[in-house]
């Protein structure tokens, strides 16, 4: 047991000074006359590589125009590592060397891929990037179509492996322009396939696995058609199900609430609402990329847009926020209060005080982190900066989806700093931060029993 608690606190250790590692020598390589085409501050490329490796995509500097071909590979670069994890990245090293994977290292993967044991972990990591390059590849086809024809074969090429991997890494970062992917709006088969790298990236690599093993499975025949989504694990159900509800919510709420604002979707015809209402909820899984004005949004979906980037993706993915299983398992924790049982059910399962404890941590330490960050940056900004695009920021960040109600660039260099150390909160993980600094693993190692005292509550 102690040998783990080591590991664990190690691990948590590499994570968090992985990171920190990571961007600041990617904010000095973009720092370098090389990487610029003009002069750019040492905040605006620190906060550059912060976005990057945080896959969040809010940005001081438009990447397009400000960075050289080697600032952008740089970029590219950042974001690939910050979605698959730098423990992931190390890995990659490993075996490329060829050098061996120790059982010391191989525990430190167990923790990091919260992996029952550390047999077959190593196997597991290669699958994962594996599977990611073989999805970044696939949607980097999908992009040539409508990049080669439009920039040349060179370009285009290029074109099309940078934004496949920014839209799987859910980082949302663009070398197009100002614009985002605003003026792809009306291409139905451009859309659709960044929807894809963002749903299959965020919704996690546990879920891949369990789904691929069950259609394996059926293939071959050893389970029933019918009863192959019932086989898969809890966590799994739980991810797909939330996912497909909070997309058709928030699809549903955009559509109706921006339906005649002709400064977002309000000209398009019917079809191009639909197309980009849903492309709207989808990228606030924490891609960050966008189809429509962000600054243009009524105030209550600013809102309605913040909250669905606060609950983010799924765990083991690439998105950020508090994760839709942590959402859905407090939702059935109220749900359950509410019909007068004791222990929270979900599907014919019974969800451990533990892990209620561990969910309702992470959402306090998140939320924590969004009310601090948003209410220091009201005391630095001047009273004109509308309260709705503040939170939009601030939720954006904390949830590293990098949508921005174009107001990043405008704030003071205090609020973009409170912005980089959002990030960093975001993409490191709430709890994951909080047990680091306090030197403590979870669970407790150490149970005690105290007497029981009620108290008032509601």
């Amino acid at each position: 047991m102690k040998n783990k608690k080591h590991v664990r606190w190690n691990t948590l250790q590499i994570t968090a000074l992985g990171f920190l590692s990571v961007i600041f020598l990617g904010g000095v390589l973009l720092y370098l006359p090389v990487s610029n085409t003009q002069p750019i501050t040492f905040l605006d490329a620190l906060f550059t590589s912060v976005t990057s490796v945080c896959v969040t995509g809010l940005v001081t500097v438009t990447p397009a125009s400000q960075f050289t071909l080697f600032g952008k590979i740089i970029l590219l670069l950042l974001i690939q590592i910050g979605g698959l994890g730098v423990i992931a990245c190390t890995t990659v090293f490993f075996f490329l060397l060829r050098k061996k994977i120790t059982l010391k290292e191989r525990m430190v993967l167990q923790e990091t891929y919260n992996a029952q044991r550390p047999g077959g972990i190593v196997r597991m990591v290669k699958n994962v990037i594996i599977g990611t390059l073989a999805v970044e590849g696939c949607g980097a086809a999908l992009y040539m179509f409508q990049f080669v024809p439009e920039y040349g074969l060179a370009k285009g090429v290029w074109y099309s492996v940078f934004h496949a991997i920014s839209a799987f890494c859910n980082a949302g970062i663009d070398i197009l322009g100002s614009n985002s992917l605003a003026n792809y709006a009306l291409y139905p088969m451009f859309n659709i396939t960044t929807m894809l790298l963002i749903i299959l990236s965020g919704i996690g690599f546990t879920v891949w696995f369990d789904v691929i093993d069950n259609a394996r499975k059926l293939i071959h025949r050893q389970v029933p058609k019918n009863w192959w989504f019932t086989r898969l694990k809890l966590h799994s159900k739980l991810a797909i199900i939330t996912t497909l509800i909070l997309i058709a919510a928030g699809s549903i709420f955009i559509f109706v609430s921006e339906y005649h604002n002709p400064e977002t979707i309000g000209t398009m015809s019917l079809g191009e609402k639909i197309l980009a209402s849903l492309f709207q909820s989808v990228t606030t899984r924490t891609a960050g990329f966008y189809t429509v004005p962000q600054g243009a949004l009524h105030e209550e979906s600013k809102l309605f847009c913040a909250i669905l980037m606060f609950i983010g993706g799924s765990p083991r993915g690439t998105a950020g926020g508090v994760k839709t299983t942590t959402f859905a398992m407090l939702f059935l924790s109220c749900l359950t209060f509410v019909r007068g049982g004791n222990d929270t059910e979900c599907m014919g399962r019974r969800i451990s005080p533990a892990n209620f404890r561990t969910g309702f941590c992470v959402v306090m330490v998140a939320f924590t982190a969004f009310i601090a960050g948003t209410v220091m940056i009201l005391a630095m900004e001047p009273d004109s900066i509308p309260l709705a695009d503040i939170i939009y920021e601030t939720a954006s960040a904390v949830g590293t989806v990098g949508l921005s109600a174009d107001l990043t660039p405008r704030l003071c260099s205090g609020s973009q700093i409170i912005l980089m150390c959002m990030m960093y909160i975001g993409r490191l993980g709430p709890l994951t931060l909080v047990l680091t600094f306090a030197g403590k693993t979870h669970p407790r190692d150490k149970i005690r029993r105290l007497p029981a005292e009620q108290i008032m509550v509601g």
